[in-house]
């Protein structure tokens, strides 16, 4: 029996080859420099003793291609929305690659597929069978088989090999659906916008840029103008409120918070020194234990939101670097939306492994020990596709890692290990009063426990520094200070990368693993920048709109949409409800294609009929710069 496997990069191809093997395999060279052809012996339960032939493909093999006719300015935009599609090898390296599949292909019983178990990786195994059918037609859905792993451990590589399952149809549909209304929307929008605004934005090295529209980038840029647009028209307004002050330096703060009504504040001021005098009465005194919990399992968008937060690395370079420690063997699937462990997973064979570390190994010891009773089964979150498991440390590095790398991987490795911990323990103690007819409270805090804080060390939780007074409930208390304090409300600070990942995140715009590619593009397109704010430690990179940016997103917005507009969320949740359906099977492909479309249709009429709007809205927003 000869087996044909073949995997979504090369480095997952020579690591599933060396295990399988056990690092006895011959390497022959393909006609693409970047992908080698892994051949060794293997034993599939099902078939027995093998010739195995390990492969790869560089990602996607095919892009979406409208037929001749349909080229820039041989047909009207809209066309594109109704015109035929056919898939096309998207560059001559991947043509050397579909090659070299179908070659293997004539010479082999059996299909392995071995790519990343998502929906792009059953779309990108699809496109695998199709060029491997050319060589061989007897593959099919049927008879093809793909590995399903989340990292790359021997002993989880070997289960996969024997344990193959099918590719799902209906994943390739999903992912075929939203390719094909992307390859239609983003071609539409972009050539009429570009031949809208090709006499506002010429340039020096460009008889004209490229207005570039994605059904995620604009509302990823309506994020950000949003943002803008809230600092930008902001007005400051002030507020007064009451505070207490004991002679030990401790402030009783109002419960009501702050009023933007001074002469009420006054009145209610007044009529407290008139009820209460300078004393006040103690309404109730609590003391509880309370938790600091410990972080649920890391998905990939808390991934990139802490590596933003903490490191100041943004979302696709931490992805890119995720991605390489994946696949070095090092920590499981980057890309996953899941924040719960499974059942059978074995939590002290991953800690186990950490021992080795001088940074981190006693601590990893510490849990291990089940006299210390710190170890307890991480806390499960409310996400879980089923097709990976949180992003965990599977090895230990065998030579050092260095520099980002090296910062990333003891993230992934702390987090671990706080999962895996109990929670911080702390004393609460909170005083509420009364003055008057006013009520004012103060809290305090002492940690009692630290736990997977020892270990944790980008979450902080401290002790406070003062020291509540020894009162009890009923207690007259004389206070030394009561005094009204003003104050003025401020600004939204600009928008950070983490900030807006989280708003793409929750408002589903992109997934986990493209979150970072739509924030890349749209700052390449010149549609945001990167500005620094503030020194030192305290500097940070806020995400600011170009003028450019600003009037798309704002002319947009004033077209008048009903119940749709192209620079919010609601038209890619939309899809993306959609694209569950047709993954449930309430939905076929075809049905939700042609729902999709005739919104997106619509929406580009009403852009063409009140197109001045985009214009003006651009001429604005670069008159108020070249004014400022």
């Amino acid at each position: 029996m000869r087996v044909l496997c073949v995997a979504e990069k090369n480095a997952i191809s020579k690591s599933v080859a060396g295990s399988l093997s056990r690092g006895s395999f011959q390497t022959r060279d393909s006609k693409n420099k970047y992908v080698k052809n892994y051949s060794f012996k293997f034993t599939f339960p099902q078939w027995g003793e093998c010739d195995v032939v390990m492969t790869a493909v560089a990602g996607h093999l095919t892009n979406k291609q409208a037929p001749q006719g349909y080229g820039w300015g041989e047909c009207l935009p809209e066309q594109l929305f109704t015109c035929p599609l056919y898939d096309v090898i998207s560059s001559d390296d991947n043509k050397k690659i579909s090659e070299n599949i179908i070659n293997l292909a004539r010479n082999s019983d059996k299909l392995m597929i071995w790519t990343d178990c998502d929906r792009e990786g059953e779309y990108i195994g699809w496109e695998i069978l199709s060029e491997a059918r050319k060589g061989n037609s007897s593959f099919d859905l049927n008879t093809t088989l793909r590995a399903k792993f989340s990292h790359l451990e021997s002993s989880h590589i070997y289960h996969a090999a024997c344990n193959p399952i099918k590719l799902d149809k209906r994943s390739i549909d999903a992912v075929n659906t939203r390719l094909e209304v992307d390859f239609r929307t983003g071609y539409c929008f972009t050539r009429y916008l570009t031949d809208l605004m090709k006499n506002k934005l010429k340039s020096k090295e460009n008889d004209r840029l490229l207005v570039s529209y994605g059904n995620c980038q604009f509302p990823t840029l309506g994020f950000v103008v949003d943002r803008f647009k809230r600092i930008k028209y902001f007005k400051t307004e002030e507020f007064w409120y009451i505070s207490i002050t004991l002679k030990k330096g401790i402030t009783f703060t109002w419960d009501r918070g702050r009023l933007f009504d001074r002469l009420l504040t006054i009145c209610i001021y007044q009529d407290c020194i008139i009820n209460g005098g300078d004393k006040f009465i103690v309404k109730d005194v609590k003391n509880n234990i309370t938790h600091h919990y410990a972080p649920l399992p890391l998905t990939t968008v808390d991934l990139q939101k802490d590596c933003s937060r903490f490191f100041r690395y943004g979302a696709k370079e931490t992805l890119d670097i995720a991605e390489k420690l994946y696949t070095s063997g090092l920590i499981s699937y980057p890309r996953t939306e899941t924040d719960s462990f499974p059942n059978s997973m074995n939590f002290k064979k991953y800690i186990e492994i950490q021992k080795q570390s001088n940074d981190w190994g006693e601590y990893a010891q510490l849990l291990l020990n089940p006299s210390n009773n710190r170890f307890r089964i991480p806390r499960k979150g409310k996400n879980n596709d089923e097709a990976h498991p949180p992003i965990h440390p599977v090895s230990f590095p065998k030579n050092e890692l260095r520099g980002k790398e090296k910062q990333i991987y003891e993230y992934i490795v702390r987090r671990y290990l706080a999962c895996c911990s109990t929670d911080a323990v702390g004393s609460k103690s909170t005083i509420q009063i009364q003055w008057g007819k006013e009520f004012f409270s103060t809290s305090g805090l002492v940690v009692l426990e630290q736990n997977f804080l020892e270990i944790y060390t980008y979450s902080k939780w401290e002790s406070s520094n003062k020291e509540l007074p020894n009162i009890k409930i009923g207690e007259h208390v004389k206070f030394s200070n009561a005094k009204i304090i003003s104050g003025k409300t401020s600004p939204p600070q600009p928008l950070t990368e983490t900030e807006l990942i989280a708003l793409m995140d929750v408002n589903g715009i992109g997934t986990d693993a493209t979150i970072a590619e739509h924030i890349e593009k749209i700052i390449n397109r010149g549609y945001i920048t990167k500005i620094k704010k503030g020194s030192g430690k305290s500097s940070q990179f806020v995400l600011q709109p170009t003028i450019l940016g600003y009037g798309l997103a704002d002319g947009f917005g004033k077209l008048g949409f009903e119940d749709i507009s192209l620079t919010k969320p609601f038209l890619r949740i939309d899809m993306e409800n959609n694209l569950k359906c047709i993954l449930n099977g309430s939905k076929d492909k075809k049905t939700v294609i042609q729902e999709i479309l005739k919104i997106y249709e619509d929406s580009y009429h009403i852009t063409r009929s009140k197109s001045s709007i985009i214009v003006r809205a651009y001429e604005d927003a670069l008159r108020h710069t070249q004014e400022a």
